[in-house]
């Protein structure tokens, strides 16, 4: 009879059928270290039939280097018995009929087999359970998609590195990069083409930094470098631009062609921070900076820039609570015709005055309202009011054309056709009084994407104008492919025209070119007679500047054009004699 340590006797037999019902492999050992009894389970752990190992010493199953000291252990847990739970022992492993080690757990306990102690150990094959905490912990420490380490990972890396940098004052660089318009490869080629090309960043930037130098990925497309012992400035800088210039080369994928770009900015430790999170913040700010520089380059951190970041965060908050309290203006400035000098329409311009901040130019505020997700609301808004000042004029009996800036963010929006004809048919404006103005750079760089909407677009009877052209890069072919009526030279060629022959000879090739194509010619930035007079020799359809007015408040804008009617008469007079 088998009697249980903590329970009734069992017979052989029926301990037998016992350990055969228990999933797990079970062995018995006697005090010699021999095995006396094996379930079928273990032949799958072990790869040794149950059988095959009854009389055979339990050491034969261990791994080769665990067999010299295995008796003494099992002496000394007879010696002081204490039932084991699994889970107790970490790093156990059994040795396979095949020599192949496998990761395991046991649970030992005791039982008698008439006056003999028996050992009972149940084993558990933990393979499966091993490589999922493996994989886990490897998805901790890297990027899944692009095998870098995780943002997580370099924060600990990176505060170690700052740590040993302060001992041994050997500078370290931290580098934050940032794809340049990722989110339009993502919306105009799919996220597919947009992983494929984070992982070509990550390999570019690996075939340009040393083995030894920290790679990550910190989240979406933004990657991190942390390059240690950087005792020269110009010799990180060097690995800096071969960064930029790596990652700018253009990339082909199947039929998609693509110029990727970086901003990058540069901090150095402990100079510019003796903590991991400063420096991350202080070189998020610099990177940023660089974006405004023009993207495709890189800044190095300095006091300045954290002044401007604090300017910049005070506009933001500024301008978002002016959008919620309907503190925004548009003014507009007419637009008259070159040959009359009557007034055929108006272009409406952001205005907004705050009570701490004074006059904000629309040249300081868009770009914030850009860069934190403002240009939305901010453009719907000026539509939505662009629309309303439309019906105001009918009912006063103007019939008066508005033209409204239109910003690369709002021609990516696939709603965006559709809100038009939704402020369109609940002002009640008849569709050819709205005119949007996209610029040339915005045009072209969403492609297809921007053709399809401004379609959409005209399909609604609003008109297009063509903005700031001549300082884009559109292809005769893209000209003739977009529903435009309208082209508005730069200001900066119109300024030019009476001093500068090269502006005088683009503005003439301008106004053919617009002519050719059958499309009206709008001059910006008129300010003298001289320049009139040289526009209305060249052909010129429209004109628009200080010379006429400038941009004034809606309610002026009766009596301003009463005025300019006026001045158009009298002019013409003077002309007939």
């Amino acid at each position: 009879m088998v009697e249980v340590l903590a329970g009734a006797p069992l017979s052989w037999d029926q301990l037998v059928q016992w350990v055969d019902l228990i999933p797990d492999g079970v062995l018995v050992v006697n005090q010699q270290g021999v095995v006396v009894c094996a379930n079928t389970a273990i032949q799958d752990i072990s790869g040794h039939a149950g059988d095959a190992l009854v009389g055979e010493p339990l050491s034969q199953l261990l791994p080769p280097q665990a067999r010299a000291g295995h008796d003494r252990h099992l002496q000394r847990f007879f010696d002081m018995p204490d039932l084991r739970p699994m889970g107790r022992v970490a790093d156990l492993s059994l040795c396979r009929s095949d020599g192949q080690a496998v990761p395991v757990d046991i649970s030992l306990g005791l039982f008698r087999l008439g006056g003999e102690r028996m050992a009972l150990a149940v084993v558990r094959d933990v393979s499966q359970l091993r490589a999922l905490h493996a994989k886990a912990e490897y998805l901790a420490m890297h990027d899944e998609l692009t095998g870098l380490y995780s943002r997580y990972m370099f924060t600990e890396l990176l505060t170690q590195a700052v740590v040993q940098a302060l001992r041994s004052e050997r500078p370290l660089a931290l580098l934050l990069v940032d794809l340049d318009d990722f989110k339009s490869v993502n919306d105009g080629h799919g996220h597919h083409v947009g992983d494929q090309l984070l992982r070509e960043v990550a390999q570019r930037m690996r075939g340009v930094l040393r083995e030894g130098d920290v790679l990550a990925r910190l989240g979406g497309d933004e990657f991190a470098v942390l390059l240690r012992d950087q005792g020269s400035v110009p010799a990180t800088l060097t690995v800096v631009e071969k960064l930029v210039v790596a990652i700018g080369q253009p990339w082909r994928s199947g039929n998609h062609d693509i110029s990727p770009g970086a901003s990058i900015g540069v901090v150095f430790a402990p100079g510019d921070g003796g903590s991991g999170d400063v420096l991350l913040r202080r070189a998020d700010i610099a990177m940023y900076r660089a974006k405004e520089a023009g993207r495709g380059t890189y800044l190095v951190y300095d006091a300045q820039m954290a002044q401007h970041m604090e300017e910049r965060a005070q506009l933001q908050g500024r301008l978002k609570r002016a959008l919620q309290a309907d503190a925004l203006r548009l003014h507009f400035q007419p637009q008259v015709c070159a040959r009359s000098g009557r007034v055929v329409g108006v272009e409406a311009l952001l205005r907004w005055t705050d009570p701490e901040l004074g006059e904000v130019s629309p040249a300081r505020f868009v770009p914030v309202a850009e860069s934190c997700g403002l240009i939305q609301p901010l453009g719907d808004w000026v539509l939505d009011s662009a629309c309303q000042q439309i019906v105001r004029w009918q009912a006063q009996g103007l019939a008066l054309r508005v033209a409204v800036n239109i910003s690369t963010h709002q021609l990516r929006q696939p709603r965006f056709a559709l809100r038009l004809e939704e402020l369109l048919a609940q002002w009640q404006v008849p569709p050819a009084l709205l005119e949007l103005e996209i610029t040339e750079s915005a045009a072209m760089s969403n492609g297809e994407q921007a053709r399809e909407l401004l379609e959409r677009v005209a399909a609604l009877g609003v008109r297009l104008a063509l903005d700031d052209f001549g300082m884009g890069y559109s292809s005769l072919g893209h000209l003739r492919q977009m529903p435009v009526q309208r082209l508005k030279i730069d200001r900066s060629f119109v300024q030019g025209v009476m001093q500068d022959e090269q502006d005088a000879v683009l503005t003439r090739a301008v106004i053919g070119l617009a002519k050719t194509l059958g499309k009206t010619v709008v001059a910006e930035g008129v300010e003298d007679e001289a320049q009139r007079a040289f526009l209305q020799r060249e052909g010129c359809d429209e004109l628009q500047g200080w010379l006429f007015s400038r941009a004034v408040p809606a309610e002026q804008v009766p009596a301003l054009l009463r005025q300019l009617e006026q001045q158009a008469s009298q002019d013409w007079l003077v002309s007939s004699y």
